[in-house]
Formats: C-alpha cells, sequence, structure tokens
C-alpha cells in the first residue's frame, strides 16, 4: 500500500481484501462491536501515553498507529457494507462543521489561555 492512499482507494483494497483474505464481510452489528473493541484499544493507549494511568511492567510497547489502523479498517468495512461513500460522506461532514461552527469556537474563552478569543493569532478579528 502507497503511503498517501485516498480514501476511496483505501475503501476498494479493503473490500478487496474482506473477499479475498476474509471470504466475506462480518454482518454489520459485529462489526459495530469489532469497532468499539477497537476504539477501546484506542482508549487504553490514550489514557496511559497521555493519561494519568500507566502500563503493567510486562507490556509491550503500545503502537497507537496500529490500533488506529484497525479502528480505521472496521469503520471502512462498515462503510463498505452499508454502501457509505466515505470521501462524498467526509466533504459534505466537513462543509456541515465549517458552516455550523464557523465562529462558535472562537467565541468560547475556553479554549483560549486567557479567555479572550480576540487575541488567539489567526482569529476571525485578524
Amino acid at each position: 500500500m502507497k503511503d498517501d492512499t485516498g480514501i476511496r482507494e483505501y475503501q476498494n483494497m479493503v473490500d478487496l481484501w474482506v473477499k479475498e483474505v476474509g471470504v466475506r464481510y462480518f454482518s454489520e452489528l459485529t462489526n459495530l462491536g469489532i469497532l468499539l473493541e477497537e476504539a477501546g484499544e484506542v482508549a487504553r493507549i490514550m489514557t496511559r501515553v497521555y493519561g494519568d494511568q500507566s502500563f503493567k511492567r510486562e507490556e509491550p510497547a503500545p503502537d497507537l498507529g496500529d490500533e488506529l489502523a484497525d479502528l480505521m479498517f472496521v469503520l471502512v468495512c462498515i462503510a463498505n457494507q452499508t454502501g457509505v461513500d466515505l470521501p462524498e460522506a467526509l466533504a459534505k461532514n466537513l462543509a456541515k462543521k465549517s458552516a455550523r461552527d464557523k465562529t462558535r469556537h472562537w467565541n468560547n474563552p475556553k479554549l483560549f489561555a486567557g479567555g479572550d478569543p480576540g487575541s488567539a493569532p489567526g482569529s476571525p478579528e485578524d
């Protein structure tokens, strides 16, 4: 796989892998369970690397990238089997967020150290 594989291409690669190696897709509900399991594995690493928990001494070094890739794989499986075109869905979703949140986060003082959104570099007032 190329380092810069596009999302549509990845959807096609996963579909081919499932049909050639995996035999068939698991049911949608089973894949939902697997998605949550993988999210839990990502959460476990995040809470131990960036949070307050620690790893057990005998645990191997975590590989966040591998766990995120597992999460993405099953997410793409769900998209494929339910007919979701991810590039299209992602573009629509980003457009929705951009319209909805155009000023929302800039007006949230919790996101700025001094509590003054107008003083942030790149703020809409600049």
